[in-house]
C-alpha cells in the first residue's frame, strides 16, 4: 500500500489502536516487525497512519499482540478495509481538515450523544440558525464562505435522515434554547426544528433547566460518537483551530461518567418536548 500524505482522523484512530496493542503487549517496534515478517519501518508507517493494512496482515498483528477481543478487532478492519468516498470528500481543500474527520466519524458512529449550554447542537440546528452562527462568530468572512460552513453543517444532518439513521440523544441546557442567535422568527423556528426532530423514534431530546440546584456541569459540553465498542468511541471538543478529538480510554471513561451526570439531571424526553413548547409560546 502506498503511503498517505495526510491520514485523516479515523485513520489515525486505526494506527493509535495498533500501537497501544503492541505496547501492551510489550514489544517494540522491531519485535512486532520480525514476528510479522517485515522490517520496522514498514510498522512505524502502519502506527503512524501514514500507510495503510491489510485485514490479513492487522489480524496477524493481533494474534502477534495476544489480542483475543474478536469484536475489537473486527471493529479495527472495518476501519483498514473502508473505502467510503463520503460527500465530506467535497469540502477537502475549501475546509480545514478537522471539518472533514467529525462527519466520516459521525458516519460510522454507532450512536451520537451531544451536551450543550451556549447553543443548540449542529444536527439539530437549522440552516438559518447556523447562519447566524457563523456569521457572528466569523464576521469577516465572506458572504459565500458562510453558505459553505452552513451547507456542511446541513449535509451532516443526513446521518439522522438516511435510512439506517443513527441512534441521536442531546442534552441541551435551558440557556441554549434561550439565548437568541438570530432574530425572533429564526428563534421560533429553531425550537420547533427542535421538536419536530425529538419525535423521531431515533432521536431523544433532554433539557436541563435553570432552576435545577447543585448543577455544576456547564463545562462537560461534548461530541460523543461511539464506536463498534467501547474502546473504539470517540469525544469531539471544540479547540482554538476546530474539533480536537478525544479517545484515551481513561478521558473516555470520563466523559461517559459526565454524560450520564448530565443526563441524569435532565428532565424526561415528554416533560422536554413540554418545556419546549413553553419557551416556543414565550416568542
Amino acid at each position: 500500500m502506498g503511503t498517505r500524505r495526510e491520514p485523516t482522523a479515523r485513520q489515525m484512530r486505526l494506527a493509535v489502536e495498533l500501537r497501544r496493542l503492541r505496547e501492551a503487549a510489550g514489544l517494540n517496534s522491531r519485535d512486532a516487525a520480525v514476528l510479522l515478517g517485515v522490517n520496522s519501518v514498514q510498522i512505524s508507517q502502519i502506527e503512524s497512519g501514514t500507510s495503510g493494512v491489510s485485514e490479513q496482515r492487522l489480524r496477524r498483528m493481533a494474534a502477534n499482540y495476544a489480542c483475543a477481543d474478536e469484536d475489537l478487532i473486527s471493529g479495527l478492519v472495518a476501519i483498514a478495509t473502508d473505502r467510503t468516498q463520503g460527500w465530506w470528500e467535497e469540502y477537502r481543500g475549501r475546509l480545514p481538515t478537522p471539518f472533514m474527520d467529525l462527519p466520516e466519524l459521525e458516519h460510522h458512529a454507532h450512536h451520537r450523544w451531544d451536551v450543550d449550554f451556549l447553543h443548540v447542537p449542529g444536527l439539530l440546528q437549522t440552516a438559518a440558525y447556523a447562519r447566524s452562527l457563523f456569521s457572528y462568530v466569523n464576521p469577516e468572512f465572506p458572504s459565500g464562505d458562510v453558505e459553505r460552513w452552513v451547507e456542511h453543517r446541513m449535509r451532516r444532518r443526513s446521518i439522522l435522515e438516511r435510512p439506517d439513521p443513527v441512534p441521536y440523544e442531546a442534552v441541551i441546557h435551558e440557556a441554549a434554547l434561550r439565548i437568541r442567535v438570530g432574530d425572533r422568527p429564526t428563534a421560533r423556528a429553531q425550537l420547533a426544528r427542535v421538536l419536530e426532530l425529538s419525535e423521531a423514534d431515533h432521536v431523544t431530546v433532554r433539557v436541563v433547566p435553570f432552576d435545577l440546584d447543585h448543577f455544576g456541569g456547564a463545562g462537560s459540553a461534548m461530541v460523543y460518537a461511539g464506536g463498534p465498542v467501547p474502546r473504539l468511541d470517540t469525544v469531539v471538543r471544540d479547540g482554538p483551530n476546530g474539533p480536537v478529538f478525544i479517545d484515551a480510554e481513561g478521558q473516555l471513561n470520563r466523559y461517559r461518567t459526565l454524560f450520564r451526570r448530565v443526563e441524569g439531571v435532565s428532565l424526561g424526553p415528554e416533560r422536554s418536548r413540554d418545556f419546549i413548547h413553553g419557551l416556543a409560546k414565550e416568542l
